[in-house]
């Protein structure tokens, strides 16, 4: 047949599903296409009729029909300018054959929405170095926290670490800027939530959510810079914990019930930054990964006369 291209399936796909694998390779090609495709015997795995439910195997050879016009829009699909790849490859503090770490700046979402273009999930294709393939998110923090974002560079990472998340079983570390103190220097924060419109708002019926703090350095009673360990990850947990026990978020627009006082010693922006992340006993050695500061957060901290010592 005129125009037929025969793929060997790769070993970074060994085990991957074929609607999964055109998913990756021709994301122009709808299912509804696919599926008439596979049912007319256009698409064949080894000389044979094949489901699209089907796992692939390393070494297998798929027939394919012309599918240009759908690997072109998998180019444009993951196209990077110049300018955004320099800039997410700068975001980089740690890489190896398994994973990269991130430091987020803070106004960067990690995935696209509504009025949102210009995301992490939309520059992966120009972490990829020395892979074959782009790195795959396993985590989200709010667009407005900086910090430590975690990519997997293969699939056996990426469920490694996506479950891990999941079960909770990674050690967070943040640090945040308070307007207030807590009245203990250290506690645990056990408060449900559930969200009600456009916010995350304390509910005992709600989903159980708990933070562990320590305040590391304050000013009396004004400002104080907490260290927090989620040890749930519901969406504004900190900021939402903190906020209920009177020591909101320096910058939080959201959750200030003050209406978010402005301080002409403080940067505007969010001062909520995931820090560091241990990955020790994924890598059966020590392994904790460090997020510096932003500029405008240690400035902040230098203009209230906290101290902290990385």
């Amino acid at each position: 047949m005129s125009g037929v291209t025969i793929v060997q399936i790769k070993k970074e796909d060994d085990g991957m599903r074929l609607n999964r694998w055109f998913l990756k390779y021709y994301p122009g090609l709808s299912l509804s296409r696919l599926n008439k495709l596979l049912r007319t015997k256009q698409i064949k795995l080894d000389g044979g009729k094949v489901e699209a439910s089907c796992k692939l195997s390393q070494g297998q050879e798929l027939r394919l029909p012309p599918l240009d016009n759908e690997k072109v829009m998998s180019l444009m699909k993951d196209f990077v300018s110049k300018k955004d790849e320099v800039f997410i490859q700068s975001l980089v503090i740690y890489k190896d054959e398994n994973i990269l770490a991130l430091n987020k700046p803070s106004g960067l979402a990690v995935q696209g929405g509504t009025n949102t273009n210009r995301h992490v999930d939309g520059m992966l294709e120009a972490l990829k170095f020395d892979a074959l393939e782009k790195p795959k998110l396993v985590h989200r923090i709010d667009k407005n926290t900086s910090g430590l974002l975690l990519l997997a560079r293969n699939r056996k990472f990426a469920e490694l670490l996506t479950q891990a998340f999941k079960n909770h079983n990674l050690q967070k570390t943040y640090l945040a800027l308070c307007y207030g103190k807590p009245k203990l220097n250290q506690g645990e924060i056990n408060l449900s939530l559930s969200k009600v419109g456009e916010k995350i708002v304390p509910d005992p019926q709600g989903q159980k959510a708990i933070t562990l703090y320590r305040v590391l350095d304050s000013v009396g009673t004004k400002f104080s810079l907490l260290e927090l360990s989620p040890l749930t990850g519901r969406t504004h947990q900190i900021r939402v914990h903190l906020s209920t026990i009177g020591c909101p978020i320096v910058g939080d627009d959201k959750y200030f019930d003050r209406q978010n006082i402005k301080f002409n010693i403080f940067d505007d922006k969010l001062h909520l930054h995931a820090y560091k992340i241990n990955l020790s006993d994924l890598y059966n050695k020590k392994m904790v990964i460090t997020a510096e500061l932003p500029d405008y957060f240690k400035q902040s901290l230098a203009n209230s006369g906290i101290v902290f010592k990385e």
